[in-house]
């Protein structure tokens, strides 16, 4: 049996919910990571228009930063980038898709940004960015947005790119684009992102799953 002092989820439910806030409270004074993580538990009790605001606020001020992240502050920051990530995929995605996808878009576009103003030297927030990629491909999919309108915000998103995230993104909807729209702009599509024909069919590179096994682009 587990001594009353061993932290677990029984021993703390045990000191009763206001006991609980009022530690919470204390704990996160002057620790900005962690109450931007209860923020968003509260706005998720309010729902998901409430989240999806919260995570467009953060997007907002990451954007507008011009600080520099050194390597003392960088586990932090990755930290940060991550929580919105989820957010978005978690909290966001499995009662309004559409509304994560227009925020992992969001999200992805920071990447120039961010890089711009922080030590990655150790590719941790580089990562997370290329983590969201996947999540921007595994969320079209579940909307199935309008070819013309996908192929229009790559095309946005392309001029920007530099450090090469789009073209892992062009691969990996590539299915969702269609060979009629990736024609339009041949040297765009099937040059910078890697595709391949396959009689009629488009094939994409194989794709690493969170688990290390691969799957191959059908």
């Amino acid at each position: 049996m587990a001594r009353k002092t061993t932290l677990n989820a029984d021993n703390l439910a045990a000191l009763g919910a206001e006991r609980l806030a009022d530690l919470l409270i204390e704990i996160t004074k002057g620790n900005a990571g962690a109450k931007r993580r209860l923020r968003l538990e509260l706005a998720g009790e309010a729902g998901t228009g409430d989240v999806a605001r919260e995570i467009r606020k953060r997007l907002s001020a990451i954007a507008r930063s011009r600080s520099f992240v050194d390597w003392q502050g960088r586990n932090a920051f990755a930290a940060d980038l991550d929580m919105q990530r989820q957010a978005i995929v978690g909290q966001v995605g499995p009662s309004n898709p559409s509304v994560a996808f227009e925020l992992i878009w969001r999200f992805v576009a920071l990447a120039n940004g961010v890089y711009e103003r922080c030590d990655d030297s150790t590719g941790r927030v580089q990562s997370v960015f290329h983590t969201a990629c996947e999540d921007l491909i595994d969320l079209a999919e579940a909307v199935e947005p309008y070819p013309i309108a996908l192929a229009d915000q790559l095309l946005t998103a392309l001029p920007d790119d530099d450090y090469g995230h789009y073209p892992a993104l062009i691969s990996g909807l590539a299915p969702m684009l269609g060979t009629e729209v990736l024609q339009k702009s041949p040297n765009v599509f099937w040059r910078r992102g890697g595709l391949k024909r396959r009689g009629r069919r488009l094939t994409r590179p194989t794709r690493r799953m969170p688990d290390g096994s691969l799957m191959s682009g059908k």
